[in-house]
């Protein structure tokens, strides 16, 4: 790794501890890297980092340019950005559903590193009740021990209470079991008005959701109301989309451009590898 990146994973880190308002709330936040590890990159003294430590950091922290991808603002990147500012601003409360590979979760990263008090957490099918809240605990830096789900929540709610303009931002909020769907409704309960709450996902969201109403499922028509009764559904990636994204990160060609657009599928992981082929194969 080099020096460049090395400073550019550090400029990145720096933000994000200022995100978090300290080091040690940094650490509490990342897996595998300690407060002092951390004060070690941000005062300079690499030497006894391992270039799989300064990765770790970057993938952590958001650093999509450590290697080398140049993001950039296609409409489904804008819209996203929208929606996380206006949820921040105003606590509000919505379900942003996008085609996998929009670059839905590249805004969010983004600007989860550029803004305070923004809890990003990337939902899996195995988290139970006690695991989603260890995982909102762990994004906003706070440490505990031994505690129940009651008095995890009890945490939760009331760090965030003391926040400005706090916002979660569960992704890939699909992946999540109806057990913990239902803290959904228990975070907006006790947060109504203070907190903003994103959930995204592809459209299997809006379809689950949907679903659960037609059937009359527990909880389905709470989490419904609470999200306004609608799905704010991001824009497909077209044409000019992966032509900018293309020219970004090298590629000017017309026929190459051409190509990727044909091969891109509305997916810009396909835009991506199809990108870094051309650009490595010496087609500009």
């Amino acid at each position: 790794m080099t020096q460049e990146q090395k400073q550019q994973i550090c400029d990145q880190l720096r933000a994000y501890v200022e995100q978090k308002g300290s080091g040690n709330k940094a650490a509490n936040s990342l897996n595998g890297v300690s407060s002092a590890t951390i004060s070690k990159v941000l005062t300079g003294k690499w030497e006894t980092i391992a270039d799989e430590m300064w990765r770790s950091i970057a993938s952590q922290t958001g650093s999509a340019e450590t290697k080398g991808w140049q993001v950039v603002k296609t409409r489904a990147y804008e819209a996203m950005t929208f929606a996380l500012e206006n949820a921040q601003r105003d606590s509000l409360v919505m379900a942003v559903i996008g085609e996998a590979g929009s670059g839905k979760t590249e805004a969010i990263k983004n600007y989860t590193a550029e803004g305070r008090n923004v809890y990003h957490l990337v939902c899996s099918e195995y988290w139970n009740r006690r695991t989603f809240m260890a995982k909102v605990l762990q994004s906003m830096g706070v440490t505990y021990s031994g505690n129940t789900v009651a008095d995890m929540m009890e945490t939760i709610v009331d760090t965030l209470k003391r926040k400005e303009q706090p916002l979660i931002v569960l992704d890939e909020a699909d992946k999540l079991s109806d057990q913990v769907l239902y803290f959904f409704i228990s975070l907006y309960n006790q947060l109504e008005d203070h907190c903003g709450i994103i959930m995204t996902a592809t459209k299997y969201l809006r379809v689950r959701i949907e679903k659960g109403l037609r059937l009359n499922r527990k909880g389905y028509a709470e989490i419904f109301s609470r999200i306004g009764r609608k799905f704010v559904e991001l824009p497909l990636l077209n044409s000019e989309d992966v032509a900018a994204v293309c020219v970004a990160n090298g590629v000017s060609e017309a026929k190459a451009i051409n190509g990727i657009v044909d091969e891109a599928e509305g997916d810009l992981r396909r835009v991506k590898r199809s990108v870094w082929a051309k650009v490595k194969g010496g087609a500009r």
